[in-house]
């Protein structure tokens, strides 16, 4: 594996918790921390825009006595994810933040700034960029970052049409360091499956919506407990960017997700905000991995039934 040095002995699975809107704050990030894996939130959840502060002090802090009291432990660094976007007026005033609390990942969406891949090498932090196309991943290198998160087909929320088996295979002609992937990835072996075709490590999203730890609506976590993949839906009508959606949580808003015109950024189809379901809050994302959730336990509990899952898996291979 290509891992960052400050990834090499602290990972219990080869695994992120991907950052997840509205769903991943602190309880889900010290769960995934303390379990082996990195925890991971969007700046954009610590709302009003001081509450990072706060936050970023509750899991150092926590983080740090859990590393004291637990010196055989192995517990992952967290990560905080940066929408580089020109809607996102918080940017630069959330990484300065970070910067300032030396967040040890900073993972970007959208664009891979070169200011702020700068600003966090300067403390020792590195910077992770997820991408969907070749196109994506060759200009966020071109901007310095240190690794690459590959979204591909499956995954929850805005994710990409690529398979796996494409993308990655494609990425590892030209890129030779840390590759994260993506794409319902909801058991052990998906996890040994992404090393064995090139990645690095798994990013896993949706299986942690349906955990105590997680943010989600009840209803929400209630909902992937009793879906399958035949339940979600790629569309880009929401937000004019393709993504995976929960049918019933279209349907619970009135449409008809079988039948969605395709969606455009700059015209939405409702009369006006108000009327408009808002994506995350009202429209739930999956990816396709949800036929495997069929429970909602603590974090230390997924993380233990992977981790056992993956073990198996090598197992069953070596011999």
């Amino acid at each position: 594996m290509t891992l960052p040095r400050l990834l090499e002995d602290s990972l219990a699975l080869p695994a992120i918790g991907a950052p997840m809107f509205i769903v991943s704050g602190p309880e889900l990030v010290l769960a995934q921390c303390k379990a082996g894996i990195v925890g991971a939130f969007p700046a954009l959840n610590a709302r009003p825009a001081p509450v990072l502060d706060e936050w970023l002090t509750r899991i150092k802090r926590e983080l740090a006595d859990f590393r004291a009291a637990n010196p055989g432990r192995k517990v992952a660094p967290f990560a905080v994810n940066q929408i580089a976007h020109a809607s996102n007026d918080r940017l630069m005033h959330d990484v300065d933040v970070c910067a300032r609390h030396e967040v040890p990942i900073i993972i970007t969406s959208l664009r891979a700034p070169r200011e702020v891949v700068d600003l966090v090498h300067a403390y020792g932090g590195i910077v992770l960029h997820d991408v969907t196309t070749i196109r994506h991943a060759k200009k966020a290198l071109d901007e310095g970052v240190d690794g690459l998160i590959l979204v591909c087909a499956g995954a929850g929320g805005h994710a990409g049409m690529l398979s796996p088996l494409a993308l990655v295979h494609e990425v590892r002609r030209f890129y030779s360091g840390t590759i994260v992937l993506s794409g319902a990835i909801a058991h052990g072996a998906s996890i040994l499956a992404a090393q064995a075709i090139g990645a690095d490590l798994a990013y896993i999203g949706t299986r942690f919506i349906a955990s105590a730890e997680s943010a989600a609506q009840p209803g929400y976590k209630q909902m992937l407990v009793e879906t399958t993949a035949a339940d979600v839906v790629y569309t880009s009508y929401f937000s004019g960017v393709p993504g995976n959606y929960l049918k019933p949580s279209v349907r619970a808003a009135g449409l008809d997700p079988d039948n969605l015109p395709s969606g455009d950024k700059t015209k939405m189809s409702f009369a006006s905000d108000r009327e408009r379901p808002k994506v995350w809050k009202d429209i739930w994302s999956a990816g396709q991995g949800i036929g495997l959730i069929d429970d909602v336990p603590p974090v230390a509990e997924i993380v233990a039934r992977l981790k056992r899952e993956y073990d198996e898996a090598r197992d069953r291979l070596c011999r």
